[in-house]
């Protein structure tokens, strides 16, 4: 028997899965992945544990599989975009890993809007400039860290470092690097031009050669063999952004439908045979099959915000919950469920880790009394999420000439029947979602069948490993509530957005 590995590197967990070549999920592995924050709004990840937790997610796969090493016929990596993984000259990490929602270069962003800069790189990259690209933290790197700027060997993003780990061969996988504000999208190459916009010009031979998703970019050395317990000579592919990768998952591979994810990141997308050019999404990005654009909105501002909640104010419930076998989710989710859609909740701007409005905004809970309780707070939480999700489906629906059939959502989210239904009442679309537990490891096996010649092509291996569930209709008496709810949402974050500046002062000081 064949089978595929997938290795999804996300913002919070580290996982790997198997699969057969029908797209069964035989066994996954996960592991939390450890954060460190040495500032507000600073996200780092030590390059060296991540790689452990790779080597760990695998073992604890083919454990669980009951495979052989020899039974894996290729292997594939996803990861979060953005960031900043930096290998240094000496042979080890340059420094720590910068996570997907990193914002300590904010201001770099702030000064390229001002001056010109990032109108001039959009004539070439197709997209606007964050503060958690690489452009915007290396130039931030180059200022506040020359000796470790100097030091880079390879600008990495997540998955093409630990893609690195696995066979020593450095190469910048095509869809990852063409959100990361380094290439031009037309020419489908790296340009000089962006790296002179922005500052950075000594990082023009740290860029590894381009590569496609599904393309042998190396194969599993003796050293990683021993590592992770895979076997030495395992092709690995080149992989993907991960959000490429669950679009892929769901078996998005034309316009018709919107794919969602609701993980650490709300990601929002679809494809199309165009780029937008006129500013009114946030990215272009080349999808991983080439005669599409990747059309995306997205900002960090999606589940992460209710795994905080759980974790930082609900404490005493999670120990109490884990320590009779229970979920503590599945908890939070009846209480949230026990409130009704019309009720006034208290607004929740779920800006913990970032911000799709005002750059320095900040998650909030807005509008409460003393008659709220947790429940009205958890389902604060949901409704924000939602919401969020709703702000940047609004902007895409804009650049469409058709509407959507469905929207395929993948993430934390789809773990909830109440917020599957949330989605569907109030973006107003049927939720699809697909039978697997670990979407972003599919899309990463998908990738790796084409790479090994058992399937054409990657849209023809996504409609044979694919199986989507049956959709959820949105509720139409609902429409009303979930539409008052989500106007007094955005006044709220147009009434904020000029005390965001003070708070950020007070934060740096």
């Amino acid at each position: 028997m064949k089978y595929y590995l997938g290795l999804d590197n996300g913002g919070t967990a580290t996982k790997a899965a198997i699969f057969d070549g029908r797209g069964r999920e035989i066994a996954s592995s996960s592991v939390q992945t450890a954060m460190i924050t040495p500032r507000p709004g600073f996200t780092d990840r030590d390059m060296e544990e991540m790689w452990r937790a790779n080597c760990a997610v695998i073992r604890g796969a083919i454990e669980k599989s009951g495979c052989r090493p020899g039974q894996i016929a290729a292997v594939a990596v996803c990861g979060h975009g953005k960031g900043l993984y930096p290998w240094g000259r000496d042979g080890r990490p340059a420094r720590h890993g910068i996570i997907s929602t990193d914002n300590r270069a904010w201001q770099y962003v702030k000064k390229w809007r001002e001056d010109g800069a990032e109108k001039l790189a959009y004539e070439i990259s197709l997209q606007h400039v964050l503060a958690c690209q690489p452009v915007a933290l290396l130039a931030w790197l180059k200022d506040n860290e020359p000796q470790n700027y100097s030091n880079i060997e390879w600008a990495f993003e997540c998955k093409d470092y630990v893609r690195f780990r696995l066979t020593g061969e450095a190469m910048a996988e095509i869809t990852d690097y063409s959100g990361a504000n380094l290439m031009n999208l037309r020419t489908r190459a790296f340009d000089r031009r962006l790296l002179g916009i922005f500052g950075i010009d000594e990082v023009w031979d740290a860029l590894p050669p381009l590569c496609g998703s599904a393309e042998i970019c190396g194969y599993v050395t003796k050293a990683a063999a021993a590592d992770c317990g895979l076997s030495e000579g395992t092709p690995v592919a080149g992989g993907m952004f991960d959000i490429d990768a669950c679009a892929i998952a769901v078996n998005v591979v034309n316009p018709e439908n919107i794919c969602m994810i609701a993980g650490t990141w709300s990601i929002n997308e679809y494809l199309r045979t165009e780029p937008v050019t006129d500013g009114r999404v946030l990215m272009n990005s080349l999808f991983c099959l080439p005669e599409y654009y990747l059309i995306e909105e997205s900002s960090a501002t999606s589940a992460g915000n209710n795994e905080w909640f759980v974790r930082r104010l609900l404490p005493e419930v999670l120990e109490s919950e884990e320590r009779e076998g229970r979920s503590v989710f599945d908890l939070v989710e009846k209480w949230a469920g026990g409130i009704p859609p019309e009720a006034y909740c208290p607004v929740f701007l779920p800006f913990l880790m970032a911000s799709n409005v005002h750059p320095n905004a900040k998650g909030s809970f807005v509008g409460m009394s003393n008659f709220h309780t947790r429940a009205h707070l958890a389902r604060s939480v949901y409704e924000g999420i939602t919401f969020s999700h709703k702000y940047h489906l609004d902007k895409l629906l804009a650049t469409r000439t058709e509407p959507p059939r469905a929207i395929r959502l993948s993430g934390g989210v789809v773990n909830s029947k109440l917020w599957l239904q949330m989605f569907a009442d109030c973006l107003g679309f049927p939720i699809e979602t697909v039978e697997v537990n670990e979407p972003g490891a599919l899309g990463c096996a998908i990738a790796a069948s084409v790479a090994v010649g058992d399937y054409s092509s990657l849209a023809e291996a996504s409609g044979e490993m694919c199986v989507i569930s049956e959709a959820i209709f949105p509720r139409p008496e609902y429409a009303d509530a979930y539409m008052r709810k989500y106007g007094i949402y955005m006044r709220v974050i147009e009434a904020l957005d000029p005390i965001w500046p003070e708070i950020q002062d007070l934060m740096d000081t």
